[in-house]
């Protein structure tokens, strides 16, 4: 079953970080059709936030179509976001983020360097993209 954790400092709503927590869970293949998600209670308990905040984000879920609450069950995965993995790429990316860490950067340069990538800041673009 998925654990979830906040970040206060990271800006973005408390229950937009359960639906991207979710999300990352089922691209990743951590979540897989059939799984339940934690109850309200269940998180409420864990990250002391109010009931509202998971229904909500239980609710997003349930709009983009990932999720179904069966009542009397909870709720529970409706399909995958999964991709085929590539081990070789994954391994290369564990590499350079042991790298990162050991050049000193912390998660939140890490994060940024990534997110810039994905953008194309960073020299060259992201791979696979055309180049002059």
């Amino acid at each position: 079953m998925i654990e979830f954790s906040l970040d206060k400092r990271s800006g973005v709503a408390t229950y937009m970080q359960i639906v991207q927590q979710v999300e990352q869970a089922m691209r990743l293949g951590r979540l897989t059709p059939g799984d339940r998600l934690p109850t309200a209670a269940e998180v409420v308990g864990r990250l002391a936030i109010n009931p509202n905040t998971v229904l909500r984000a239980y609710r997003e879920l349930e709009s983009r179509g990932l999720v179904e609450p069966r009542p009397g069950l909870g709720t529970f995965v409706r399909r995958s976001l999964a991709r085929p993995r590539d081990p070789v790429l994954e391994q290369r990316l564990a590499a350079w983020v042991r790298e990162a860490r050991a050049a000193g950067l912390g998660p939140d340069d890490i994060r940024a360097l990534v997110e810039s990538a994905l953008v194309g800041g960073l020299a060259g673009g992201l791979a696979g993209e055309a180049t002059a």
